[in-house]
């Protein structure tokens, strides 16, 4: 950590270029060296620490238990369980011959397990109204004891019912991860091919669905309005409509506002995706990369499942108090294993992202300061060794701080939960104030995060150092830079909120009406978790390559100044940016 902490120091300031240095400046610098490479060790460390629990889990448990479950003395149905001599408990008998899980659980004491009786069984045809559920004798035609069943299959824990949920719906969230890869990937190309189509399309729809949610809110509030009221929760019901209608139709109102009032800026907006447009045709295999993206955070997602269950299916025999029933206790490792295994997966696909990050910024700023922009050897594969050879620990380091303020994030959301019952006002609104103002922090920190990457791309520093640089030109350019990106950002989220929203919407109906899932939200969140991420990795290549560009034309500006030394924008890029000023009536002095 000594290396972040370090560039703080006087010695480490950001200062303009020398003359010799502007002069001399070919493009992102060449002569590098490894940059914060003790976050890199940590993140190593982290890495082979979840492994070293992974490996205590799985010492102390057996995957069976879970898909195969257990009866009351402890042993796995359809296998031959070793007997301990010194073992207290009845458990080591031959279940070979009984593979089937039959358990009958009082629905009024379902949640207590010295309730439930478990045991091992040759076929569930042995007995009347019972079939086969995932290894499980259940009743016939009823859901409810179906959900019973699964609920008491095993310790009757939330982690535990939330992987039998993930274990059933395992190809329904692989059906919906795929149609969230083909929807990000079809607005990925139409913004490429058709970006004023694209634009346009996403802020009429954004328009016409606040209209019509606003019809449908109004219609039901007036059709309930007219029926007869005959108690209090009803007339609650009829304000809430009114409530929310209300709301929509303010909110419908503002965006048409916004959305006039930025008409100029729009049309902008969509000569800017088209300069990105450029620099993908110039170097099409970037939209290789999200694929890449795609297979590894596929992996990332699959190794951290299967270290879940690993994990999930760990715990030593005890006994239920006050009865004779067993089931496998977990110990305080093993219980900090789940949560910390989260975590880690958390910060492996920052990681991730940040390393796509990472090469587009230094493939668009190798073909940004190239003179011929229609040939430059090898931007892609440049960026891929900078990034393996010198900068993996500044990737390290920036996914980590977002990971840091994710999971503050979740905590305020737990506390938000908390707070809800409370009558304390006065709390709860400095609560909220406080939560909206670190949200604004963690946003800007992100966009920050993403712009130190590129700074390091073009000049090889480390992230704080980088940090301050991008937080200077940021600074030195607000009025551009919320000029300009403000609308395309807003675009581009549309689109991800697209593919998240249609993947949860159509996981809902393919799962709303499947027997066996106890909790639905389980599924539909892992997949639009997952579809989140897809999107943002497609989506991002443009959100990237957009503000890449920007940020390598404020560098040009001061770098260059188009008489003794020639500007490497574009010709078509330095039209852009005169437009947008007469346009926008934006001119940031710091770099003219």
């Amino acid at each position: 950590m000594g290396e972040c902490f370090s560039c703080f120091s006087s010695s480490d300031r950001v200062e303009p270029l020398s003359p010799d240095a502007k002069a001399n400046f070919k493009g992102p610098v060449k002569g590098r060296s490894c940059t914060d490479t003790s976050f890199l060790v940590l993140f190593l460390f982290v890495l082979l620490s979840l492994f070293g629990l992974v490996v205590y889990c799985t010492m102390n448990g057996n995957v069976n238990r879970l898909f195969y479950g257990f009866d009351q003395c402890g042993d796995v149905c359809g296998f031959k369980n070793e007997k301990n001599p010194d073992s207290k408990f009845c458990a080591g008998k031959d279940m070979t011959n009984k593979p089937f899980l039959k358990i009958e659980a009082p629905i009024y004491k379902a949640a207590d397990l010295k309730y439930v009786k478990r045991e091992c069984v040759e076929s569930c045809s042995d007995f009347k109204d019972y079939k086969e559920f995932l290894h499980r004798c259940v009743k016939e035609g009823n859901e409810t004891v179906i959900n019973n069943v699964l609920k008491n299959s095993s310790i009757g824990s939330l982690f535990q019912e939330i992987t039998q949920d993930l274990q059933h719906t395992k190809w329904d969230i692989i059906y919906l991860c795929i149609f969230a890869f083909i929807t990000s990937l079809v607005i990925v190309f139409l913004i490429r091919f058709v970006a004023a189509f694209v634009v346009w399309f996403v802020l009429i729809g954004v328009v016409l669905v606040s209209f019509s949610a606003s019809i449908f809110l109004w219609y039901t509030w007036k059709q309930k309005s007219n029926l007869e009221i005959k108690d209090q929760v009803e007339q609650t019901d009829v304000n809430t409509y009114f409530a929310f209608a209300l709301i929509a139709t303010i909110s419908t109102v503002i965006i048409l506002l916004i959305i006039v009032a930025m008409r100029s800026r729009i049309a902008l907006v969509v000569q800017l995706f088209k300069e990105s447009g450029k620099a993908i045709q110039s170097m099409p295999m970037l939209l290789i990369q999200p694929m890449v993206t795609f297979f590894f955070l596929c992996l990332a997602i699959i190794i951290w499942s299967y270290f879940a269950v690993l994990i999930q299916s760990s715990g030593t025999l005890a006994l239920v108090p006050n009865s004779h029933n067993a089931y496998y206790k977990k110990d305080q490792l093993m219980k900090f294993a789940r949560v910390y295994n989260i975590l880690v997966l958390l910060w492996v696909i920052e990681f991730i992202i940040g390393c796509q990050h990472m090469i587009i910024a230094g493939s668009v700023a190798t073909w940004f300061f190239s003179r011929n922009k229609d040939n430059v050897s090898s931007p892609i594969s440049t960026s891929v060794g900078y990034l393996f050879n010198y900068h993996l620990g500044s990737v390290a380091l920036g996914s980590f701080i977002i990971t840091i303020f994710q999971i503050i994030n979740a905590i305020l959301n737990y506390i938000d939960e908390t707070l809800k019952d409370s009558e304390n006002e006065v709390a709860r609104a400095f609560y909220k104030a406080f939560k909206c103002l670190f949200q604004c922090l963690q946003q800007f920190l992100q966009y920050l995060t993403r712009n130190a990457y590129i700074e390091i791309a073009i000049y090889g520093d480390n992230f704080c150092r980088s940090g301050q640089q991008a937080f200077k030109m940021i600074t030195s350019n607000v009025l551009r830079v919320a000029a300009i990106n403000s609308v395309g950002d807003f675009v581009l989220f549309l689109g991800k909120v697209l593919v998240v929203t249609s993947t949860v919407l159509l996981g809902f109906k393919m799962l709303e009406t499947k027997p066996g899932v106890l909790h639905l939200w389980v599924p539909l969140s892992i997949a639009g978790l997952f579809a989140y991420f897809v999107a943002h990795c497609f989506i991002s290549v443009y959100e990237m390559v957009i503000d890449t560009i920007f940020m390598c034309f404020c560098e040009d500006c001061n770098l260059n100044d188009g008489v003794t030394q020639e500007y490497y924008m574009s010709k078509e890029l330095m039209e852009f940016v005169e437009s947008s000023q007469k346009v926008l009536r934006v001119g940031d002095g710091a770099t003219n």
